[in-house]
Order: structure tokens, then sequence, then C-alpha cells
């Protein structure tokens, strides 16, 4: 057939659409990262929340992020910004890690036009996204003053710091007001007219409510320099101006103004700190001696060019690019650093020490996926952050499992022992192993204070530390009694994995008699299967059933039942063997909206591998996620400090930890045609997948480093010592992989 001669109207079209191709081609992978992604609501009604993102201008792990306000942030379930609010009234140094805990420490400042406004009501100006720019190394957004006047904000920042610009239309009243503290938070603030600085403290933590600890010496410190001299300055107290310096009392702030001609540009440097004043002066001339907002911004680019890179991904759509590296993006601004170059302040006994430190572990959340995530692309780290857990054991008494900086009694169980005991499975030694097993050890066989006379519900205010709930009750009955202990089916099922992961730890350091000990007593959640109705169920104790909706957290009795992480080989055969176990799995995995979008749930699909149906696993991680999207609403659920978006990542990539302390990732589906993981010493682990598409989801043959690769599982240790791992796909399920149980390596997988 002879083609037909091209319209010259195609042609331009053809040009510009291979010019994108080659600019798209040629983009860094930072440039594909969309921080709106997480920050709207999910348009629909089953009841899930918005994923709680908010476009933080920082590094990776940085102390402070910055963001634009839209909301007050005053209690956990608010997050300073949503994508569907239309006015903005403040640029802010926050901590608030998730949408569910509290911030702290925090800081915001406003430019304005005319009368001063103090309050986030008055001082509130309309935007819209159009007039956004929105990277994690550079937001810039123009307002609209009134009159056809705009102010213009930018922001960049480094670990410690921040730098804006405010760009001023001509106005004999511009100003800049700063917000300290809000409500009934006493704090400080000092204007400073000769140094061009304002100064000042704020002791407001949220997390104060959820821990017994008294932290008098906690602050968030703040050193404001503008480049600028000040016209005029103030301060307030609330709506009420006060002339002169300082405002030493409650819901403080400030205020300095400027005579502006149209478009004149102020710029503005913040250094926080939470150790001292002289401490944020000193981050601040460390990090941002210069006033080269420009220089700041090319290095947080480069920094962040430099980490994202640590993954490259082909054979895919813009839209999953967009949604892989914006996934990477959230999941390396957690754990949050807490040390100041070299020193930290301790929530857990109000001192300052020397060392590095880091807060903000989501632990429940990130020790199932997102913990991993970061042994794999950020190894440097992992040292500093178990350490960190450790000094937060000695300073307080426990390792904390949800620290916001202090112990907050969030979630259950002992979380860190899992991520404690990963580093160690993966060789990381840049800590004391003996150390790590005291702290482990004593989770595990210390009950926590006031045990028998607290039933520890979530959340718990004016309560001693939790740590393990019911291990009292425990020790004796071999389950977690619901008559005593709040949430107890669920809390005997994550015992028992905390057990494992002690175990793996005893073995390490030879404690053969701890490692059998605690392997045998990981066993104890077949003490809470109910036989009669083929499901965990909490029980009494003597021994009765209670009703099937109580004893959980966060999930059910047809979730939780499957949350036996380190055995489920073991829990297939207690289930009555394959079939009915799958058929009950079946059941849960109807709503898979709802196994990612909450963590007890988001390993379900990888057991699969374990029963003899690889291919259900496989189909059933592709439908999932179809929940994620590139848009604002694109997160299924809160990303919880990285783990939603991890479980994506990891399911893009084609395996996953469901036992994460074990070293073993189960393989799903993978989506990209190519994945390259670039490693320590150079190494490079290649994913590659054949006949890949939407539709050809299955896996035919599997091959690694060139040989057959037969079993549904990689390691660690594999892919760190780089490698070629090979997946040939289809569209229709194969047998591969669904023999695989009865070889050698399955009895010794998760012992």
């Amino acid at each position: 057939m002879t083609a037909s001669p091209m319209p010259k109207s195609f042609v331009p079209v053809l040009l510009l659409a291979s010019i994108m191709f080659l600019a798209t081609a040629h983009a860094a992978n930072v440039d594909y990262v969309n921080p709106y992604i997480g920050t709207a609501d999910v348009p629909n009604d089953n009841g899930c929340e918005y994923g709680g993102t908010m476009p933080f201008v920082q590094p990776p792990f940085a102390m402070t992020s910055w963001t634009p306000q839209t909301r007050v942030n005053l209690r956990p379930g608010v997050a300073s910004y949503n994508y569907a609010d239309k006015y903005i009234f403040g640029f802010m140094g926050t901590h608030q890690a998730a949408i569910w805990m509290g911030d702290y420490g925090y800081v915001s400042l406003m430019p304005e036009v005319d009368a001063i406004k103090a309050t986030e009501t008055s001082r509130q100006l309309p935007f819209s996204h159009q007039d956004e720019i929105v990277t994690p190394y550079y937001y810039a957004v123009s307002m609209d003053a009134g009159e056809s006047r705009k102010i213009k904000a930018e922001i960049t920042a480094t670990e410690h710091c921040a730098i804006l610009r405010f760009t001023y239309p001509e106005n004999t009243n511009a100003s800049i007001v700063v917000q300290a503290t809000r409500q009934v938070v006493a704090g400080q603030i000092v204007v400073n007219p000769i140094a061009q600085e304002i100064t000042g403290y704020n002791p407001d933590r949220i997390d104060a409510k959820l821990t017994t600890l008294q932290l008098p010496n906690f602050k968030g410190y703040f050193v404001i320099q503008i480049n600028r001299p000040f016209a005029g300055f103030g301060a307030c107290q609330g709506m009420t101006f006060r002339p002169g310096t300082t405002a030493p009392s409650n819901a403080v702030g400030a205020y300095v103004t400027f005579n502006t001609r149209r478009d004149d540009v102020i710029e503005v440097k913040v250094g926080t700190s939470f150790i001292s004043l002289d401490q944020a002066r000193a981050n601040l001339n460390a990090e941002i001696p210069d006033w080269d907002f420009a220089a700041v911004e090319k290095h947080l680019k480069r920094t962040w060019e430099k980490k994202l890179d640590e993954i490259s991904i082909s054979g895919c759509t813009r839209d999953q690019r967009e949604q892989f590296y914006t996934g990477m993006y959230h999941c390396l601004l957690y754990p949050r650093l807490f040390s100041e170059h070299g020193r930290y302040y301790s929530a857990f006994d109000d001192k300052i020490h020397n060392g590095v430190a880091y807060t903000d572990f989501s632990g429940w959340d990130i020790f199932r996926a997102e913990f991993t995530f970061l042994t794999l692309v950020c190894p440097e780290r992992i040292d500093d952050m178990v350490q960190a857990l450790l000094n937060d054991y000695q300073e307080g008494g426990w390792m904390p499992k949800w620290p916001n900086p202090s112990y907050t009694d969030i979630m259950l169980s002992t979380p860190a022992d899992s991520m404690v005991a990963e580093a160690i499975c993966e060789g990381f030694h840049g800590f004391d192993y003996n150390l790590a097993y005291q702290a482990v050890n004593k989770d595990a066989m210390t009950p926590p204070n006031e045990d028998t006379s607290q039933r520890w519900p979530d959340r718990s205010q004016g309560k001693p530390y939790s740590a393990r709930e019911g291990l009292t009750y425990e020790t004796q009955y071999g389950y977690v009694p619901e008559n005593w202990t709040a949430r107890a089916a669920s809390c005997t099922l994550e015992h028992a994995y905390y057990d494992w992961c002690t175990a793996q730890i005893a073995k390490t350091l030879g404690k053969n008699d701890d490692y059998q000990f605690f392997l045998n007593r990981s066993l104890n959640y077949k003490h809470i299967f109910n036989p009669a109705i083929g499901l965990m169920n909490s029980r009494y104790a003597d021994g009765t059933w209670a009703p099937s909706n109580a004893g959980w957290s966060e999930g059910g009795q047809d979730g939780y039942t499957f949350a036996v992480l380190h055995d489920p080989p073991g829990l297939i055969q207690l289930m009555g063997g394959d079939a009915k176990f799958n058929k009950t799995l079946d059941a849960r995995t109807t709503d898979l909206n709802a196994l990612v979008n909450n963590e007890p749930g988001n390993h379900y699909l990888y057991l699969y591998d374990f029963s003899g149906e690889p291919a259900r696993c496989q189909c059933l991680v592709r439908d999932a996620l179809t929940n994620f999207d590139s848009s604002a609403s694109g997160l299924p659920g809160n990303d919880d400090c990285g783990q939603t978006t991890s479980w994506m990542l990891f399911a893009d990539m084609g395996f996953y930890p469901v036992n994460p302390a074990s070293g073993i990732y189960m393989i799903g589906s993978p989506v990209f045609g190519k994945v390259k993981l670039h490693l320590r010493k150079g190494r490079v682990f290649t994913i590659t997948t054949a006949n890949n598409s939407p539709r050809n989801k299955y896996i035919q043959s599997a091959t690694l480093n060139g040989s057959p690769l037969t079993v549904p599982y990689i390691t660690y240790w594999q892919v760190m010592a780089g490698g070629a791992l090979k997946f040939v796909m289809g569209p229709a399920p194969s047998t591969w992989a669904s023999d695989w149980r009865g070889t050698p390596l399955t009895a010794s997988l998760f012992k």
C-alpha cells in the first residue's frame, strides 16, 4: 500500500512532539517530582483520608521543612497545606511529619502591604496554582494583594535554614510579619533593628499531651536576618500591636516595615535550632553565609538530583515516572534529622548531647517498607538512624515507637525492634550490637510501668510510655487478654513479630538460648487463632473468645489474621493449607485500595507467593497500583512518612519486603521495562522486563545473573552485590515459581 503524503499542518506538530520527547528524555529525575501529589482529598467516599503530604522545600531528611500555609495546623488531622485552598497566610518552617501527628517548634513569615495584619485570617492573600512553582528545591507563588498588585514569594532551603525572597509592589508600608507562637502558647520574639534581625523561640509541641515527660528546656529557636534596613517595626500579641522590640507572652509575633518601589526584592534568611539562638545563628552562618539565593537553590537541586539518581527507570509513561520520583521524594523526607552539626537536643532527657540524632520515626508505619527502601538508597544514613534510636533508649529508658519529637503512645508495640534487627541482619556496623540487644531485650522482657492498671488505648494521654502493652499478661497466658488491654489481639500478633526480630539479634550475638526462647515465643500468634472460624480472634484470660470486632487496631479480624510477617508458612498450615488460606485471603483482597492505604494490609498480596499462587500476587499487585496516579489526589491514603509510597515504589520495581528484618523480598509484577539501582562501590542491580505491558502482567520466566530463578524472592544481599534480574512477561498466568516450596531454602526462609 502506498503511503499518503503527510499533511503540511502535521509537520510542526510532529516537530514539537519530537522536541518535547527529547526534552523529556534528557530531563533530570528531580524534574519529575510533583510535590502536589498527596495534597488533595481523595475524590471518593470510601472513608480513607488523603495523603496528608505538603509541598516541602528541603534537602533529604532536613530538620526543618518549608511550606506555604493554607491552613492552621493546630492539631493532628490538619496539614499546613491543602490543594483545595485558595488563600495563603504564611510561609512556614514546620516539623509536622504526618497529618495525624502534631507540629512543634515552628515559625512563620508573611509579606504584606498596607496595614499590618497579624492574624492568619486577616493577612491571607488569594492565589492560584497557575501562579505557583512547586519543586523539592524551589517554591514560588504570586499572591493577589488587591488593586491589581502582586506579592511574589520564593523559598529555597538547607538542612536547618531557609532563604526567602519577597517581591513587592510600590508601597509605603510594605512589611514582613513573623508569627512565633499561636493561641495560648507562651514564646518570645525580639526585633533588633540595628542588626536587622528578628530572633525568638517557640516552645509549642503538640505531643506534650501524649507523654508524661516534662521538657522545660524544649524550644524551637529561630534567627531571622533581613537584607534591608527597617523603616519601622513592632511586636504583636494576637491582634494587639505593641511598641518596642519584644513580645514575651502568648500568641507572639513581630513585624518590620519597608518603603518599597515597584518590584523591590527583599531577602530573608532564617536559621532554626532546638539547641539555642546561638546555634540557630551558627547554623545560618554555616549553611547560608551569603545573600545568594541562586547558589542555595542550585546546591539543593543538585542534592536532590544526586539522591534521586540512585534509581533510574525506563520503559514507563511520564505519569509513572512522576509517581515514582515523587514517591522517592516523599520517602527521603523522614526520619527527620534532629542534630545540628555534631550536637543535638534530646527530647528524652531534656539535655544537649554530642552526636547525630533523628526524630519523627513513624515506627509502626515505616518499619514495613520505608526503612527497607532507605537501606537500599540511603545506606550511608542507616547507622546513624539506628544509633539515634539507641540514644533515645539511653536517654529516656526505651526506644520510642513514634517520637514527635518525644515519646508518644501512637500505635502499638515496639516497631523499633524491627528496624534495629533489619540493620543488623543486613550487616550495618556503625552502632553497638550489644547495646542494640539490650534495648530490644528490654522491649521484649520488661512490661511498661502501670501495665496492670492501664488498658493502653491509642494516643493515651497523661500515661507512662506503653512499650509492649499487656506484656505482663502475655508472659502468663501466651497472649494479651482482651479483659485488660486495649487492642489485645493486634498486640499479640505484633509482639510475636518483634519477638522474632529479637531472636535474630540474639542469634547474631551467639546468644543461642535467648534465640530459641524468643523464636518459640514468636509463635504466640497461634494462641489467638480460632479454628472454629478460621481467623485470628481476641480472647479473654479464661480462654474464651471475645467478639470478632474486639481487640484490633486500624484493622479488623479479617485483615489482622494475616499479620504474621515472620511465619507465613506456619500461618498457612494453621489455617488448613493452601486452598483454605487462599480462599480466606481472596475475601480480604476484594478491596485493594484498603490494603494499600493502611499499613496492616500492605504485605497481604505477596502472601500468595507462599501459598502456591504467585500469579495471583502478580495480577493483584498490578491492579492495586491503579489506586495511584500523579494528580494532587493521587495517593490512596495517608502517606505516613513515606510508607504508602514505599509500597508503590517496591511494587513498581517488582518486589516487596514481607518480613523486612529477614532481608528477603517477595516478587510481585515489575511495571517498568528497566530499573537500575545504583549502589555502593559502583555496583548496579538491574531489573529488566521483556514483553511488559499493562496486559502482560504475569511472569513467564525469570533469571538472576543468567541462571534460572525458580523461587519468588530475591534477597538484600543479592541486590547489594549487583547483578541482573530479568523477567519475561505474558498475558496469562504461568506456573513460574508455583512449586518452589519444599526446597531446602523454604525451611530456613524465616527462621
